[in-house]
């Protein structure tokens, strides 16, 4: 009889340290330092296990906007499901990943309240916002700021969320971190590398996560608009349509963790 090859996710993910390395980024976005406190392992085995995954496309990297010489890691979730659909289908074909159970409807419980920030509140923490509340469907509250707000919500980030998912935010305008103050929230999400080291504390009952997320509309990128129409424009705008399917698929990888807890009122 010949052996089938081991699936290259069962190869990756069984080793302790790199499972361990799964599991934290699987809630957020995380620099090595950061995740070498997490796992206690040294830092250059770390190192050597994230280049593993990086190399299995499990994970990727991006330069921190904070500090340039900080990596924030993040973990694809979706290639991760994938590849233990994959898995489960080359073990038996009638094997399939299971649904999460539905909430609990308990008297007591309250839906999860979630916090977005970034810098502006002009761009990636309203389409959070506004892509949970779709999502969620009353299940999940959410509220987004910023920590130096912009006038008004960046016309891109307006354009795509209502072009590929039909919201419409062109009355939302953006508001201060500290207008949010004696808030109770859940989770506090950043999405900006700036943000994460000025938000403010919203209590020990807030969980925080970041999600180290490219600001589309900083100066110098492709989304910056930039000098001529044409061209500029083109790449403005495959920039935002980026951003708004990345935030995408981490709030619908986060609804399933929010519906699944139960909140004391």
């Amino acid at each position: 009889m010949v052996s089938s090859p081991t699936p290259a996710f069962v190869r990756l993910a069984a080793h302790p340290i790199r499972w361990r390395l799964l599991i934290e980024l699987a809630t957020g976005d995380h620099r090595v330092r950061e995740l070498v406190d997490l796992v206690a392992e040294p830092q250059n085995l770390v190192s050597y296990h994230l280049r593993e995954l990086r190399r299995g496309r499990l994970v990727t990297a991006r330069r921190s906007t904070f500090d340039a010489r900080d990596s924030y890691y993040h973990l694809d979730l979706d290639r991760c499901a994938a590849a233990l659909a994959d898995t489960g289908a080359l073990l038996h074909p009638a094997l399939r990943l299971s649904p999460l159970p539905p909430p609990s409807s308990a008297a007591s419980a309250r839906p999860p309240v979630v916090l977005f920030a970034c810098t502006g509140n002009s761009a990636r923490s309203p389409i959070a916002e506004a892509l949970l509340r779709h999502h969620a469907a009353g299940r999940a509250e959410a509220a987004s700021a910023g920590s130096h707000p912009r006038e008004r919500l960046h016309p891109d980030a307006v354009r795509v969320l209502r072009e590929r998912h039909g919201i419409d935010v062109s009355d939302q305008r953006p508001r201060h971190l500290d207008s949010l103050a004696g808030r109770r929230f859940d989770y506090v999400i950043s999405l900006c590398d700036k943000v994460r080291e000025v938000c403010p504390s919203f209590g020990p009952r807030s969980r925080t996560v970041h999600w180290s997320i490219p600001d589309p509309a900083a100066p110098g990128s492709p989304a910056s608009g930039g000098s001529g129409a044409g061209r500029d424009e083109e790449a403005r705008h495959l920039a935002f349509d980026r951003v708004v399917a990345e935030i995408d698929i981490r709030i619908r990888h986060l609804l399933p963790v929010l519906t699944s807890q139960e909140v004391s009122s």
